[in-house]
């Protein structure tokens, strides 16, 4: 699984209508903004190499990940320590592949179902870490409106682990 995480003094996500109409589904205040992407070797894999191992995974290191400033201003506090909210909105796009010509090709991104499959059980789980969290609506043009903070931008991806 691969996310790009951003901290965030506040973020909204707006659904975008056929029509070109927009709705907001869901705002934080201070917390992360997640772009998570289940890639195929996610959907093919099983046991400690993939799907909910690699969820598992990425859910606790997201809700400990101390990427948050203590009093003296030191980067040493998790989105858990801090109370702060995180909104997890599906990527497919990460898994983009770029290296030849110069239209980008996704086939490397686990397939819709178990892709859906995945970002929901990511969620339960950054939730089981006792962290509040709001999502984007799966496979669907979504508006991502955010204030990053610091900035703090990470890549993270758990082949790396």
């Amino acid at each position: 699984m691969r996310a790009l995480l951003q901290r965030v003094t506040q973020a909204h996500v707006d659904f975008i209508d056929g029509a070109g109409g927009s709705e907001t589904i869901a705002t934080i205040g201070a917390g992360l903004v997640v772009l998570l992407c289940a890639d195929r070797l996610d959907e093919e894999a099983t046991g400690d190499e993939g799907g909910e191992a690699a969820a598992d995974f990425l859910a606790r290191k997201v809700a400990n990940l101390r990427v948050f400033e203590d009093d003296a201003g030191k980067m040493n506090l998790s989105v858990k320590d801090t109370g702060g909210q995180v909104l997890v909105v599906s990527q497919f796009t990460l898994v983009a592949d770029w290296r030849k010509g110069n239209r980008p090709g996704f086939s490397g991104g686990a397939g819709f179902e178990a892709a859906e499959r995945l970002w929901l059980y990511f969620c339960d789980q950054l939730e089981a870490e006792g962290v509040a969290v709001t999502r984007g609506r799966f496979r669907s043009h979504l508006r991502i409106n955010l204030v990053n903070d610091g900035p703090v931008t990470i890549w993270m991806d758990t082949r790396d682990r």
